[in-house]
């Protein structure tokens, strides 16, 4: 955890640069960091395919559309032989082809991330080119955070300035998962890959990581730190009883029970923990 922490920027310290992946199968202590990674929840056609690892790959982010659309209920168009409508059907193949052509040309452009969005598996296969489509947001947000590439909405204008880079890329299987893994990235993400064997000891393993997270988050964002088991109640009970001596009337009253009532958390651990809530307090 204290690792993974570190390796966010210590300016801003961004808990969400911290995936946490969910993998049913193995022990907890089978766990691993890596710097960024996601899941494959599904596979499409022709996934098999594609190439499993690269070096030095280059990295697109694109947020467009590369499938064949079904046409809609008011579409007509009207042939008079067979050789018309495979005119019509090679037509709609060229302009994905001359979409993938814009920056499958791009020297070792091995990598391709399809965000939230349909794409050609088989397409990019026979083309020596990974792609993963439907890639989750904050996946994506970790991907442009460690590999510096930028999410492209178009092909018209291609720029390939805004792709990233990354060491190795490598896919894993892990209980029948196809994980994707991208270590030595240049810029400060993590993927705490979480193994256990039911989905509930799981679910109860993140929120626990959550919270670990969070606290050494806070230990690295300030320098200052307090002690727990009631002990910051008591000392502001102390102080109010002490100020309530001071003040005449019945508004001392006030100020006496407030202070009391902060020793009801202490005393309710005390409790808890069985020991004697009196003897502690005191």
């Amino acid at each position: 955890i204290v690792n993974a922490v570190e390796k966010l920027d210590l300016n801003l310290l961004d808990k969400d640069l911290i995936g946490i992946k969910q993998i049913m199968g193995g022990s907890i202590l089978d766990s691993e960091l890596i710097d960024v990674g996601f899941l494959e929840e599904f596979s499409y056609a022709g996934f098999e395919q594609q190439p499993k690892r690269f070096e030095n790959a280059k990295i697109i982010l694109l947020n467009i559309e590369l499938e064949l659309k079904a046409e809609k209920d008011s579409a007509e168009i009207r042939i008079e032989n067979p050789e018309q409508f495979q005119s019509i059907v090679d037509a709609e193949w060229k302009i994905i082809y001359d979409k993938l052509d814009k920056f499958i040309s791009v020297e070792l452009m091995l990598f391709c991330l399809s965000c939230q969005l349909v794409i050609l598996p088989h397409i990019f296969a026979d083309r020596n080119i990974f792609c993963a489509g439907r890639v989750a947001k904050e996946d994506i947000r970790r991907i442009e955070q460690a590999t510096g590439a930028k999410i492209q909405t178009t092909i018209s204008d291609f720029r390939p300035e805004l792709l990233g880079l990354c060491g190795i890329f490598e896919e894993n299987e892990l209980a029948k998962k196809d994980t994707i893994f991208l270590p030595n990235v240049k810029e400060k993400t993590a993927t705490i890959l979480l193994r256990g064997g039911a989905e509930q000891f799981l679910k109860e393993s993140e929120r626990s990581l959550n919270d670990a997270i969070m606290i050494v988050r806070r230990v690295l964002k300030t320098s200052k730190i307090i002690p727990g088991g009631g002990a910051v109640e008591m000392e502001l009970s102390k102080l109010l009883r002490v100020e309530s001596r001071k003040i005449k009337g019945k508004e001392h009253l006030i100020m006496h029970a407030f202070a009391k009532a902060l020793e009801i958390i202490p005393r309710c651990l005390s409790e808890n923990a069985g020991l004697s809530a009196n003897d502690v307090l005191n």
